[in-house]
């Protein structure tokens, strides 16, 4: 009998169900990797005490100093110690924790130390199939090398150290098929903008992301993580692009990616993964790449979102977009372009770092 053609998502959460999920009860995921940082862990580390649990799996989680780590440190330069204590407190829990739990800690001074979701692709750790889970946000920058990948809250870090799994219910999938060519000074942040602005930052909530097509393809490995990274502001639970010639040239000879006969295994797992032909989603949304121009984000959320060269909308009878508009200074039907800009932010998250 024929199989029915899979989804990238479909594979992957098969098989790492452990139990299916009921009307009762969400699904069992199993954890392939846990991301830990400063900011989300302390709480989950004190429940561990408090029941006298171990970590379950140490060798599948890596803690890195992330959040809270000011550009100049005691530890690193010599300089003043970090001068705002709640900080100062978040980072030497995560050391004690990981002293006592035999967590592997890339600390201050680390060599290799770096954003949480920089890092994980960066040293190999992020491979395609696996399932990725950090108490972040944007832990669904690692979808773009093929793994399927969460943000989870405090409550879940704990579930995840005791027990390497996941309570979690199945998402629906939302194929974004995106043709054509990006013009000559459109970037990876222009395009998931305009795919912002298309959904809205709800269009994707319950839903797991999938990036298709030439346009998706063509796009670098940063590029990649880009997209990726930005599902969650569409309110997407992950997003994925399936791996690739691309994603294993960059994978290849990484500090922790698999070396010899074990990469071989790996390639030959790897390229079964990306959505069968037939392969049914629950939504799909078409986004012609060459009608992507560069945008601009005017007000209080990404989904309000134009062309660099455009106007502010117009939506009368708009309550909370008049609120926003009157908190940024803006006023419907006027272009963006004539609009001084007064203050950048330059954000420490993934696309800071890129």
């Amino acid at each position: 009998m024929a199989r029915t053609p899979q989804t990238l998502f479909d594979k992957i959460w098969q098989r790492h169900e452990v139990s299916a999920e009921s009307a009762a009860t969400p699904a069992v995921l199993y954890i392939d990797l846990h991301l830990v940082h400063e900011v989300t862990s302390p709480q989950a580390f004190a429940v561990l005490r408090e029941r006298s649990l171990r970590v379950r799996r140490p060798e599948l989680t890596l803690a890195t100093m992330d959040h809270s780590t000011p550009t100049a440190t005691a530890q690193v330069f010599g300089g003043a110690p970090i001068a705002v204590d709640a900080a100062a407190r978040q980072v030497r829990e995560l050391e004690e924790n990981c002293r006592h739990f035999g967590v592997e800690l890339f600390g201050l001074t680390h060599g290799q130390r770096g954003i949480v979701h920089v890092i994980g692709p960066e040293l190999g750790l992020t491979q395609p199939g696996k399932t990725i889970v950090c108490g972040d946000s944007h832990t669904s920058t690692h979808g773009a090398l093929g793994a399927l990948a969460f943000g989870i809250g405090t409550t879940e870090v704990t579930h995840v150290l005791a027990t390497q799994s996941l309570l979690q219910r199945k998402p629906r999938t939302l194929a974004l098929n995106v043709s054509g060519r990006l013009a000559a000074g459109v970037t990876a942040k222009d395009l998931i903008l305009a795919i912002i602005g298309r959904l809205g930052v709800a269009g994707g909530n319950g839903h797991v992301i999938e990036y298709r097509g030439e346009t998706i393809a063509a796009l670098d490995m940063e590029e990649r993580m880009t997209v990726c990274n930005m599902s969650i502001e569409a309110g997407a639970r992950a997003g994925m692009i399936a791996p690739d010639e691309t994603t294993f040239a960059y994978l290849a000879g990484r500090p922790r990616a698999p070396a010899g006969e074990d990469w071989d295994r790996s390639l030959a797992r790897w390229r079964e993964l990306p959505s069968d032909p037939g392969a049914r989603f629950d939504r799909e949304l078409d986004i012609e790449a060459a009608a992507v121009e560069p945008m601009i984000t005017y007000g209080t959320n990404p989904g309000m979102v134009i062309p660099i060269g455009g106007h502010i909308p117009q939506r009368p009878g708009d309550a909370a977009f008049a609120r926003a508009l009157e908190y940024m200074g803006l006023a419907a039907g006027e272009p963006i372009k004539e609009q001084p800009v007064d203050v950048v932010f330059i954000g420490s998250c993934t696309n800071g770092r890129l």
